[in-house]
């Protein structure tokens, strides 16, 4: 057997969008990315298909790439329906709960529409959406070490009751009563 690959983080993540330079705009001024370079070709380099593309990369900190295509020949972009519009999302990590809601402040003043703070036990997020219709989630981190830890002790049990049951399993409860008791 061949041993899996050293991965060395994420390299990009890419996604449709409707409009290149719309998307860059938006990227710049709601969470400040650097646009770092864009790419545009004729044919699809791995395939060889004739596809007119911009490919646009926006830096999202510590090495993080987003990177976007707009494909002008190609039906128009949609999602998919079969899943909830809160499911699919791009979460970045902000420094601190000041941060998260200072963010939330500034996306409110470009016209946004900010859903959050909601507190998920071991981070705090708000979720509004880009001119694509992704969903975008700024998360601030507040688990402790100790917490963390009590959660990947148990997500192999809860993994496993889940493939049995389908039903939420209750290995970690004391996130959600934790998340009463602050509340």
């Amino acid at each position: 057997m061949t041993a899996a690959p050293a991965l060395q983080g994420v390299h990009h993540v890419a996604y449709r969008c409707r409009d290149a330079a719309e998307t860059v705009a938006f990227y710049r001024a709601a969470l400040g990315m650097d646009f770092q370079l864009a790419i545009a070709e004729d044919t699809v380099p791995s395939t060889g298909e004739p596809d007119p593309y911009m490919h646009v990369f926006l830096d999202a900190g510590n090495g993080n790439v987003l990177a976007f295509f707009e494909l002008p020949t190609q039906p128009d972009m949609d999602r998919d329906r079969n899943t909830p519009a809160w499911v699919q999302h791009i979460a970045f990590r902000v420094a601190s709960l000041d941060a998260l809601l200072t963010a939330k402040t500034h996306l409110e003043t470009l016209g946004l529409d900010v859903l959050g703070p909601t507190h998920h036990g071991i981070f705090k997020s708000i979720y509004f959406f880009d001119p694509n219709g992704h969903r975008i989630e700024l998360a601030a981190d507040i688990g402790t070490p100790a917490q963390m830890q009590a959660l990947k002790a148990v997500a192999e049990p809860m993994l496993a009751e889940w493939r049995d049951t389908r039903q939420a399993p209750r290995h970690a409860a004391w996130l959600h009563d934790k998340i009463a008791d602050e509340s």
